[in-house]
């Protein structure tokens, strides 16, 4: 596979996240920010669209895509982060509509388990092109077997999400084969208080059609040159599926990971889990993101990260890259979860085939 394109988009800067002892104020190691919101209603109990007045800025030219904004895990509760969101989406070409049960709130959840499906269906059945959660946290593995996952795939939205969002792109790709999208969230990252610039860029261009290419720094990544189905998401989600109807059993599939707030040994359970549930081996290739969040022991003796990269390369002999620009950090790429994408190396770079047009 040449690697060269006529449109592509390095990702730099993954540095700027250590490895460990970083926080996140994610909610129980597998989110990363919520929101809220203060803006009006329609007549059918949701959002008007927010933005009107954003004529002005780099949306300005294009058509103003739709995005529907929905709550299906943890509840909301930064109501000017997500306003920001809605004001930087709409700076970037997309007008947003949130749906009416957005900022429900029932112990951790948005809303009881009843209220978070009707969303779901509720954003299946709406106009607007992109479906995109406001935030992550926990409660999707709740909903999996009362989902209508071919009203989800007929429905032709684009779903966006990430983190506990995982178990829906991976339900919905095992149960249809319909793709969906991992990565930019509202609340995290286009309502943080400084986005990630390059974040925003990623997911406008990848909605729009117009990333063919994504590539990245990656200081010891195995040789590769293949094609296969990207998949993947947050380990801890994708470990949890093992066993059930919602992991797809893919062959010949590249698969992404990323995590926060779980130990080295933890990941590397995660990861033997999958292995032992014959996963891992299937796979062409194995991307790793960012894993933040945790802090080392004295008994670990140096045991870290690097070390669980080494066991996975030696037990699973797969290819494995690091460096993916992906994770519970500021800079991170918008990735499609079931579609066929290219994977090539060069020294010190990666490069993700994410469109093969004219190639």
């Amino acid at each position: 596979m040449n690697a060269s394109t006529r449109q592509g988009r390095r990702a730099a800067g993954q540095g700027r996240e250590s490895g460990h002892g970083h926080e996140h104020g994610h909610d129980h190691g597998h989110d990363h920010g919520p929101g809220d919101d203060h803006g009006r209603h329609d007549d059918h109990g949701r959002h008007d669209d927010h933005g009107r007045a954003h004529g002005a800025g780099r949306g300005a030219a294009r058509a103003r895509a739709g995005i529907y904004l929905v709550s299906p895990s943890s509840a909301v509760r930064d109501a000017p982060a997500l306003e920001r969101a809605r004001e930087r989406l709409a700076a970037e070409g997309f007008r947003t509509v949130l749906d009416r049960g957005a900022l429900a709130v029932e112990q951790r959840f948005a809303g009881s388990d009843d209220k978070r499906l009707a969303a779901l269906a509720r954003a299946a059945r709406q106009k607007q092109d992109i479906v995109m959660i406001t935030r992550g946290g926990y409660g999707m593995s709740r909903l999996l077997p009362q989902i209508d996952w071919r009203a989800m795939a007929d429905s032709g939205k684009r779903f966006v999400g990430f983190s506990d969002f995982t178990a829906f792109n991976l339900a919905l790709l095992a149960r249809t084969g319909t793709p969906s999208y991992s990565g930019a969230t509202a609340v995290a990252d286009f309502g943080a208080a400084r986005p990630d610039e390059l974040t925003v860029a990623l997911f406008g261009e990848l909605m729009r059609g117009e990333l063919e290419i994504l590539s990245f720094e990656s200081q010891d990544a195995d040789p590769v040159d293949c094609r296969g189905v990207l998949w993947g998401g947050n380990l801890a989600m994708v470990a949890s599926l093992a066993g059930t109807p919602y992991l797809p059993r893919l062959r010949g599939g590249i698969l992404f990971l990323e995590d926060v707030g779980e130990h080295p040994y933890r990941v590397e359970r995660m990861l033997a889990q999958l292995w032992q549930a014959g996963v891992l081996q299937r796979q062409k290739a194995i991307l790793l993101g960012r894993f933040t969040g945790y802090r080392l022991a004295a008994h670990d003796g140096g045991y870290d990260m690097p070390d669980v990269v080494a066991w996975l390369r030696r037990t699973v002999k797969v290819p494995v890259l690091t460096g993916l620009p992906y994770g519970h950090v500021p800079l991170k790429a918008t990735l499609p979860v079931g579609r066929k994408v290219g994977l090539a190396t060069e020294p010190g770079m990666v490069h993700l085939v994410l469109d093969e047009h004219g190639h």
